[in-house]
């Protein structure tokens, strides 16, 4: 299997939260440095290569982090809310994924300029999740007792993430339009590469007098990566995540890998249950609605294993 190519196409490429914390990790900011570096040598090659990339990324271990201070210090210090803990998070880790890119660039000679964008994403006020939140945010937690603990004492909601353990959910209303979107696609145009979406973007509203009002929650970074693939005109999406391929019946003995698929295909599996709400089921909403909606082709696979999967040698490739 061979992808298509575009001449000097644009690709938004969106980070996992892997990406930058990893799960065996303590997650402290030397690992985060380290991990951002090694998850952008591939994009590096793409940027070399001519393509103008736009880059999101994943917030969750970030942003649970956030919250765990600000339960810890309400006694002496006023509380942030999660919207704001988000553009908290947003420019850190923009911070971190653009300066790491710039070293990157400036040792293979690309005079090239990058840019963190801190975007607002357009929810509905009246989102579904608001009253059933989704959203896993934060550290794994595997002893129940712990978990019992810890919903009683901090009021949180708290579900089991496939696997691996409970985890805390959060809203995560879905991304309707972004706010900067004429801003990101002409600084793409100027060959600027671009940094946005962070954590899935910062939710807001429309007022009834036009005006932007900021909401609690956590909106999915592959859902958002696919509005502003959309947005801009990007025929291409690249979701990065902790698995080569996506599978059918994952984690059983009849586990089915997945090279190819349409993206008929990939409703019919999704409406069959194969993709799990926690975990590859966002990544395979946002890809339906990303071809449904005119783009081209999604790649969803390894962040280690981009280059193999760009050249069809892995990966799970799910076009129109």
């Amino acid at each position: 299997m061979s992808l298509p190519h575009y001449k000097n196409k644009k690709v938004v490429v969106a980070l996992g939260g892997n990406a930058i914390t990893r799960e065996s990790e303590e997650g402290n900011i030397y690992q985060q440095f380290a991990n951002t570096r090694k998850s952008l040598v591939s994009i590096v090659e793409m940027i070399s290569e001519g393509n103008e990339v736009i880059i999101t990324h994943g917030n969750g271990p970030q942003v649970g982090n956030a919250l765990l201070r600000v339960e810890a210090t309400r006694e002496y210090l006023p509380p942030i809310p999660l919207g704001v803990l988000v553009a908290d998070t947003e420019g850190g880790m923009g911070y971190m994924i653009e300066q790491s890119l710039q070293n990157m660039l400036y040792r293979k000679g690309i005079t090239k300029s990058a840019i963190t964008i801190l975007t607002q994403v357009i929810v509905d006020r009246n989102d579904p999740s608001i009253h059933n939140p989704t959203k896993f945010i934060g550290p794994f937690y595997t002893n129940k007792e712990e978990v019992k603990n810890i919903q009683k004492q901090r009021g949180w909601i708290m579900k089991k993430d496939a696997d691996r353990g409970y985890r805390r959910v959060v809203p995560s209303p879905h991304p309707l339009a972004i706010v900067e979107k004429k801003t990101i696609k002409q600084l793409v145009e100027l060959g600027i590469i671009i940094i946005a979406c962070g954590g899935g973007g910062i939710p807001v509203y429309i007022e009834d007098d036009g005006t932007y009002e900021g909401i609690d929650g956590v909106i999915d970074k592959d859902k958002a990566s696919a509005v502003l693939a959309l947005d801009i005109g990007a025929p291409q999406l690249y979701i990065l995540t902790s698995v080569e391929k996506v599978a059918l019946n994952f984690g059983t003995n009849s586990q089915q890998e997945i090279s190819d698929m349409s993206a008929a295909e990939a409703r019919q599996y999704f409406n069959q249950g194969h993709f799990p709400p926690g975990n590859m089921g966002p990544k395979i909403e946002a890809a339906i609605q990303f071809l449904e909606n005119g783009g081209e082709e999604v790649l969803i696979t390894s962040i280690d294993r981009l280059p193999e999967a760009r050249k069809g040698k892995l990966g799970t490739r799910i076009h129109r």
